[in-house]
């Protein structure tokens, strides 16, 4: 992703209202550390796209809001792994 910063920002941001993205799939999709999407989004995009600004804040704070759910959900489909596999060691 080879742009200036405004571009990236704005492509970012796009990404993230068309796709709900957190910032960790953001980072992930372009390939890009989640330091610098956070720091495009909150403090960059401010000052170069205000409008866009606004309607990534709502994403970010949505998500920001369910992170507790998404954590529980990831843990719990950890230990269904751990048990299918404990139960496949047992019956080998």
């Amino acid at each position: 992703m080879q742009h200036d910063g405004k571009e990236r920002c704005e492509e970012l941001a796009e990404y993230v209202i068309e796709t709900t993205a957190t910032v960790r799939a953001a980072a992930a999709h372009f390939g890009i550390s989640k330091s610098t999407v956070h720091k495009d989004l909150t403090y960059k995009l401010k000052h170069y796209n205000r409008r866009l600004y606004a309607e990534v804040k709502k994403v970010l704070d949505k998500n920001k809001s369910e992170r507790h759910l998404r954590g529980g959900e990831a843990t719990r489909q950890k230990y269904i792994r751990v048990r299918m596999k404990c139960q496949r060691d047992k019956s080998e």
